[in-house]
């Protein structure tokens, strides 16, 4: 791959980036965001304040998402095109990751009942 794609740059993503940027496939604000992140992990990832509103700036900045709207203290952000091409990209690394576990044998740890 000669031409690489100027997202490279930014991965892998953390496991708190990646779940922000997931959960702004629509506009959330940054509670909602926390909230839904603890929810669709069952409460295995959370994302403190300090790192959602850190990850905001930053990737604010680097126009992954975009501040939607404003309403008083409360700004809600969503991904922007960029920001969920880099989503594709890590989730092909996940994949990619996912396949070299299958082919040795390694399979997820489950939950003992």
């Amino acid at each position: 791959m000669s031409d690489k794609n100027p997202l490279q740059r930014h991965l892998p993503l953390s496991e708190a980036t990646f779940y922000i940027l997931l959960m702004l496939d629509e506009p959330r604000h940054g509670y909602g965001v926390m909230q839904e992140v603890e929810r669709a992990t069952g409460g295995a990832v959370t994302v403190g304040p300090g790192t959602l509103y850190g990850a905001f700036s930053t990737l604010e900045s680097e126009k992954l998402i975009e501040m939607v709207r404003e309403e008083g203290r409360r700004k809600s952000y969503e991904l922007t095109a960029r920001g969920r091409e880099l989503l594709r990209l890590q989730r092909a690394r996940i994949d990619l990751m996912a396949k070299a576990a299958d082919e040795l044998g390694i399979t997820a740890a489950r939950e003992e009942a």
